[in-house]
């Protein structure tokens, strides 16, 4: 098994670990010891408030977010009292959802609101570039594709709509750059954030200088290239007398919440893939260098030395909850279950295409919306919701056929995430569809105790981790149902090229 446990705070061994995970519904703050177990006290968590609209934008208010983390390490560091007053905290780890964005201005205040991956506002302007640029030779430069989860297209967006802030931007910052540029009145980016923002040159670890010239964006304006490993320390006085127990604790620079899955899985090699899908979905493996990226993934970074190679996708546990909302499915979680178990694989005749949100990989057709195919006075709601699981599933294999055609081939699958977790019959229509054993991760909080792991790894102590032992439950494929959803893979890749088109 996993070394990954949890402890009750007497019996944690020194030094623990403080973590900010700021997500897109919550900021979470816990605590882990030196051996990587969660100390079961500490449990801090803040509401965010997302804003989105019809029109495509996806925005978090900046000084209301900072707001939201102040009163979670408020609480975390009442919780966390006996042990932080003895000065027990080593560090402070931060992971944020990637990519975000916002403009600062020369004082370091908010221009914009914080953008996330999801804002679609730039989908012209995302086209525009790719009609300019050879979208290929960018891609295997920095990892990233002109689409608009990224700052090129959101850059060119914003260069567009706003003149007047994209002139009065004296920076360009994501999340984590912002928090510590309150808090120490430093700002500095990981290599891992940088990787998200598709600026970032993956082999030479610099700003792509080509790239930003031709978005009018000068160097000077973005910060700093650090790595994982090297932390601020020494808290701005008001933010000194609020969090004491923090004055001296190194506090190490915020890395994409992918990245840290990954680590806080046990999947640090390209032997083991992590499979995460929460309110949208990833799959991910780590390499120890930046390699060939295939169409449709992307290749971020962990650090200087590995690279994170996989793809992720706008759907996931939202279209279950549309579905379950919208067709007014009531029953309880265990009953649906049961129901949604009962039904056999593929045998609702629909074919789904599950892009509520638009499309990442592998297709990146940022604009797609949903469709279901083959309805029927027969269709039932259950139909509805199993064939949207099961196209979601559909996704992820995909994006497997991609990092497979890599070269890299995984021993080991990993799953987590809150849709997951929350449905034993999605684990295995999810295993079945791989045709891989899901292992389910032993952690839930897996951002967290990745970035709990790496300030550990920079603090020169090192945990015993299995990478590839089974927990306790794992969900095994079925031969001939994986048959099945091979041949519904095909169908829906047929509605695919049918109402959208070959992958862009």
């Amino acid at each position: 098994m996993m070394a990954s446990s949890s402890i009750n705070a007497r019996d944690a061994v020194a030094p623990l670990i403080l973590t900010l995970d700021i997500g897109t519904s919550s900021v979470r703050a816990l605590m882990f010891d030196a051996q990587g177990r969660r100390v079961v006290s500490v449990a801090a968590r803040e509401p965010v408030e997302l804003r989105s609209s019809s029109d495509g934008a996806s925005e978090i208010d900046a000084d209301d977010l900072f707001r939201a983390i102040g009163r979670c390490l408020d609480a975390a560091l009442a919780q966390a009292a006996p042990v932080a007053s003895a000065g027990a905290i080593g560090a402070v780890a931060v992971a944020t959802l990637a990519t975000t964005m916002l403009a600062l201005d020369h004082r370091g205040r908010p221009l914009t609101p914080i953008f996330t991956y999801a804002d679609t506002r730039c989908a012209s302007d995302a086209a525009a570039l790719r009609a300019r640029h050879i979208e290929h030779e960018i891609h295997q430069r920095t990892g990233c594709l002109l689409r608009t989860s990224y700052w090129p297209a959101r850059l060119a967006w914003l260069r567009r709509t706003r003149p007047t802030i994209f002139r009065q931007a004296a920076a360009w910052a994501t999340l984590g750059e912002f928090l510590e540029l309150r808090l120490f009145g430093q700002r500095r980016i990981s290599y891992s954030a940088a990787a998200w923002t598709g600026l970032l040159d993956r082999v030479s670890l610099s700003w792509d200088l080509r790239l930003l010239g031709e978005l009018g964006v000068r160097p000077g304006q973005m910060a700093p290239l650090v790595d994982v490993d090297e932390p601020l320390q020494g808290l701005l006085p008001d933010h000194a007398a609020r969090w004491s127990e923090l004055v001296d604790v190194p506090w190490f620079p915020a890395i994409g919440d992918g990245a840290a899955a990954n680590i806080g899985s046990g999947c640090a090699t390209p032997a083991c893939a992590a499979i995460t899908l929460g309110t949208t979905g990833a799959l991910r493996v780590i390499l120890p260098d930046a390699p060939h990226v295939p169409p449709g993934l992307w290749c971020y970074r962990v650090d200087r030395r590995r690279a994170l190679l996989g793809g992720a996708t706008s759907e996931g546990g939202n279209v279950y909850a549309w579905l379950r909302e919208t067709l007014r499915i009531d029953e309880s979680p265990a009953r649906l279950e049961h129901a949604l178990a009962a039904l056999p694989p593929d045998g609702h005749g629909l074919t789904v295409l599950p892009f509520w949100a638009g499309e990442r990989s592998p297709g990146w057709a940022g604009d797609a919306r949903a469709s279901i195919a083959g309805l029927s006075l027969g269709t039932t709601p259950l139909d509805i919701l199993r064939a949207g699981m099961e196209a979601v599933a559909y996704r992820f294999a995909l994006i497997l056929e991609q990092v497979e055609r890599a070269g890299v081939t995984p021993q080991t699958f990993v799953a987590g995430g809150g849709a997951l977790l929350a449905s034993a019959t999605w684990m295995q229509i999810m295993a079945d569809v791989l045709g891989r054993s899901l292992t389910v991760a032993t952690e839930t909080e897996v951002s967290s105790r990745g970035v709990a792991l790496l300030a550990l790894e920079a603090l020169n102590i090192h945990i015993s981790d299995d990478h590839t032992a089974v927990s306790p439950t794992s969900f095994a494929p079925d031969a001939e149902r994986h048959a099945i959803y091979r041949a519904a893979i095909e169908r829906q890749q047929t509605l695919y090229r049918k109402l959208i088109g070959e992958y862009r």
